[in-house]
């Protein structure tokens, strides 16, 4: 009788292990790329000269997850960096949160 739980036991346990590595085969990781100034699509080029003027495109990138194409454009204007998100067709689609740490101020105690 031990043996029969033993071997079902076992059974079950290889089942739900192989359940978990079906799963996993499925998650696809997303492919980054950096992206030229220049090579952004100019419907960006064009947003964000016209909603965010006095900024500079520092940088951008380029995210594939599941052939969903996504451009995350970090924008500069003195102290102040943004980050912007849009399609592959250039549509805005949002402003990413930025984590801003200051300095301590050394006057205060």
């Amino acid at each position: 009788m031990k043996k029969l739980i033993f071997v079902l036991v076992l059974m079950m346990a290889t089942l739900v292990i192989n359940a978990q590595f079906r799963g996993a085969t499925n998650v696809t990781m997303p492919t980054v790329t950096i992206v030229k100034k220049a090579d952004l699509p100019k419907a960006i080029k064009d947003n964000v000269a016209k909603d965010y003027t006095g900024f500079a495109i520092k940088g951008a990138t380029c995210t594939n997850t599941n052939n969903v194409i996504t451009y995350a454009v970090v924008i500069v204007k003195g102290t102040t960096t943004e980050t912007l998100v849009y399609d592959k067709d250039g549509k805005f689609i949002k402003k990413e949160a930025q984590n801003v740490v200051e300095a301590p101020d050394p006057k205060k105690k």
